[in-house]
């Protein structure tokens, strides 16, 4: 592609990033603003001019997806072969650098990458070899601890003992390790941390990578961690240009150790001289955008900017005060039918929300009015039971010594090899300091032959194998480890046969793809019959079709799954919604303590995240925008009296449309739907608040109005707290007192012979 073309359309913003000189670079990239555009331009740019070989660029995104596509694009760009070119996850990266320098990393050449799942059950094994409790040391507690001290670059050593609690954990951290060590298999955090400390120590393959790769990019840079920037500084030598992308309005992953403050501090160690600002909007109307700027300005830590479009104004968004959450799942039902009928695909509704305990009454208002819908991020393929199952017979093919796949698959199907066995040899394994396959024959008795039996079929499964296709290993190891036959009495067993068959596509799919050609072998053989495969030309690495695929299944195992089916409405939290767009959003439950949520009211900087949460909600609508919230929802199995979210205070009124009268607060049908309810003796549940208050006996009958006209459910003004919402009413004349729920301010007693409570009408 020429010059011209390539740069062809480009905006003045744009066309300044794709252009830079050869230095550090902070471009601040706002939503539906054609960042992957400009990334995958900035690259083909280089090469194009000269300025760089395609083996001297790195980019770095956090998504398989993010990756394909910018491999995809560049293809197009450039008239020649991309597929070596080092662009991928973090993850990814970090597993073609290790099996690249497997030697100088201290792992087995066929390591293989445990998933979440397979991680906690490491963990679960460890903690009972060390006959800890599990109630007090809880498996997905100290899963979660060890991530943590990983991604904070520090090993058991180097982890700061304060208590009793942190001792332990640091010792079950560190007989994880030495296991993971022993059966040659590495986690998500193990990749990371493994390929920092590998270049942090070894200086000549620090400086071989850092004159190589003169030009890095870095795709949403806002969500990466303290070990990721640890990692990129790693990579970066002193001549290094690195392009950093991303938008810490859009920092949502804090949870999970994104630290938002790192592209402060890449501008600020960088001396980064220019930033540039992609503030055009190709996504969105002018309501929407403007929405989304008077939001975000509340928060005091950002870089700045402003969103800005050419598409004119368009709807106002549309606010929504409902009386239940029943009330606005209708609503939302009424709305979203209507716009299927005006022509809207359903595909192109999403429905939002900030916790998914709230989906329970919105899934229930479209299966009861018949309207298909769509879940997202439900169950991922490759965790599937059944699927990992079969992955964890192909890891033992490809690695008799993985200890994690034996466990999940020893007695499945059953082969009469109770826990009582399994324990037996895991205390065989241990003394001898061997894997559990290796420690077969120290058992005797029915136990221990069945064991034996089973390492057998692993033993002939890999030898029926060699030579064959990744397909019909696949296929032949279905059917000798009894999987198919399982499944075909199982009572799910169609739906699950057809996820195994789908394994086989899925397999297929991922030889031709990755450049195998169909009739690749796993296993290579010469004339004489030994084992080879030729090494990999950019990497040196050795590596059959089986270990790339296994490699592929766990690496894809955090992505979302695209499935095929009829058109239906998306729900979704806002967190999963994060890259989406969709003609209609729709953003329920905006009540403070649902959204924001009451985890963040005392903290600042929770709050601001929350903010964020609530920008990218926004953000992610191109032509309608609705918001609504709820006088009172279940949740919990509780009836909560709600304040509406500070978040529709801080929009701008020019933009927005009430559906119902703002002042409606809680009306006389919600006064009649309270006071039947209790005449009916069943009361309401109860009430979460800051305080609960228990149910009222069924005999109890409403009182008439008392003398100071307020009553239950009612919004009220305070001088001091603000607006609010009655949650009970006790006592008469001077002794009358009103618990009162003021959101940010919280639950408040009051005496309403001294308070000023002014009825919000």
């Amino acid at each position: 592609m020429a010059q011209g073309s390539l740069l062809r359309g480009l905006n003045p913003e744009q066309l300044a990033a794709v252009t830079l000189p050869a230095r550090p670079a902070l471009i601040l990239a706002g939503a539906g603003s054609g960042k992957t555009r400009v990334l995958t331009t900035r690259i083909a740019w280089l090469i194009s001019n000269g300025m760089v070989s395609p083996a001297g660029v790195m980019a770095v995104t956090f998504t398989n997806k993010a990756a394909k596509e910018m491999l995809t694009r560049l293809a197009a760009m450039l008239p020649l072969p991309v597929r070596g070119m080092w662009v991928g996850t973090f993850h990814g990266l970090c597993n073609r650098f290790l099996r690249a320098h497997w030697k100088l990393s201290g792992l087995p050449q066929g390591f293989q990458i445990l998933d979440s799942a397979d991680q906690l059950s490491a963990v679960k094994r460890v903690i009972k070899a060390m006959n800890l409790d599990e109630e007090r040391y809880v498996p997905k507690q100290v899963t979660w601890f060890i991530a943590g001290q990983k991604e904070d670059g520090l090993r058991p050593k180097d982890v700061e003992v304060r208590d009793e609690l942190t001792r332990v954990m640091v010792q079950v951290y560190q007989a994880y390790e030495e296991q993971c060590q022993r059966e040659g298999v590495v986690d998500f955090a193990e990749l990371m941390l493994r390929t920092y400390e590998l270049m942090r120590d070894n200086a000549a393959l620090r400086e071989h990578y850092q004159h190589r790769f003169r030009h890095i990019l870095v795709d949403e840079f806002q969500d990466t961690n303290k070990l990721q920037y640890a990692w990129l500084k790693m990579f970066a030598g002193p001549q290094a240009a690195i392009f950093a992308v991303g938008d810490d309005d859009q920092s949502i992953y804090a949870f999970r150790g994104a630290q938002v403050g790192n592209m402060a501090a890449f501008e600020r160690e960088f001396r980064v001289e220019q930033v540039i600002k992609l503030e055009r909007n190709y996504r969105s109307y002018g309501n929407i955008l403007d929405s989304a700027n008077e939001l975000i300005a509340h928060n005091r830590k950002r870089l700045g900017k402003n969103l800005r479009t050419e598409a004119g104004a368009g709807e106002p968004v549309r606010v929504y005060e409902a009386t239940s959450d029943f009330a606005e799942a209708q609503w939302f039902v009424e709305e979203a039918q209507q716009l299927h009928r005006d022509g809207t695909p359903r595909h192109e509704i999403a429905l939002l929300y900030r916790s998914n305990a709230q989906s329970r009454v919105l899934e229930s208002a479209l299966f009861n009015a018949g309207i298909p819908y769509k879940v997202y991020g439900g169950l991922r393929f490759f965790e599937r039971a059944e699927v990992k199952h079969a992955l964890a017979y192909l890891r033992l093919i490809e690695n008799a010594n993985d200890d994690t796949s034996f466990l999940r698959v020893v007695n499945f199907p059953t082969r009469g090899i109770g826990a009582r066995t399994v324990e037996q040899l895991q205390d065989a394994a241990r003394a001898s300091g061997r894997s559990l396959a290796q420690s077969a024959g120290a058992l005797s008795g029915k136990g221990g032959a069945n064991v034996q039996a089973f390492v057998n079929l692993i033993d002939a499964m890999r030898d029926a194998t060699r030579g064959l296709t990744l397909r019909e290993i696949i296929e032949h190891m279905l059917h000798a480890c009894g999987l198919v036959d399982f499944y075909k009495t199982d009572k799910e067993g169609k739906d699950r046969l057809e996820n195994l068959e789908e394994l086989v596509n899925a397999a297929e799919a991922f030889v031709t793809q990755e450049g195998f050609g169909r009739d690749a072998v796993a296993l290579p053989v010469d004339e004489q019959g030994a084992a080879q495969q030729a090494p990999d030309a950019e990497t040196g690495e050795i590596m059959s079709p089986l270990a790339a695929f296994l490699t592929h299944a766990s690496l894809e195992a955090g992505d979302n799954q695209a499935q095929a089916g009829q058109d239906a409405i998306q729900l979704m939290t806002v967190h999963s919604a994060k890259g989406l767009e969709f003609d209609a959003v729709f953003i329920t439950g905006l009540e403070e303590g649902l959204f924001p949520h009451e985890n963040s009211l005392a903290d600042h900087d929770g709050l601001e995240e929350e903010r964020r949460l609530m920008y990218v909600a926004i953000t992610r609508a191109r032509q309608r925008l609705y918001l609504s919230f709820s006088q009172t929802r279940l949740l919990h199995g509780q009836t909560r009296y709600n304040v509406k979210s500070r978040f529709l205070d801080e929009l701008p009124e020019r933009c927005l449309k009430w559906i119902t009268p703002r002042t409606q607060g809680f009306g006389s049908g919600f006064a009649r739907e309270y006071q039947q309810a209790w005449q009916r003796g069943s009361g309401l549940g109860g009430i979460v608040g800051a305080g609960r208050v228990q149910p009222r006996a069924a005999s109890i009958t409403p009182r008439a109005a008392p003398s100071h006209g307020l009553r239950m459910g009612q919004s009220v003004f305070h001088t001091k707290f603000g607006e609010g919402v009655i949650v009970t009413l006790e006592g008469s004349g001077e002794d009358a007192r009103a618990q009162v729920n003021f959101g940010r301010h919280g639950m408040k007693w009051l005496a309403l012979s001294v308070a000023k409570l002014t009825p919000v009408n």
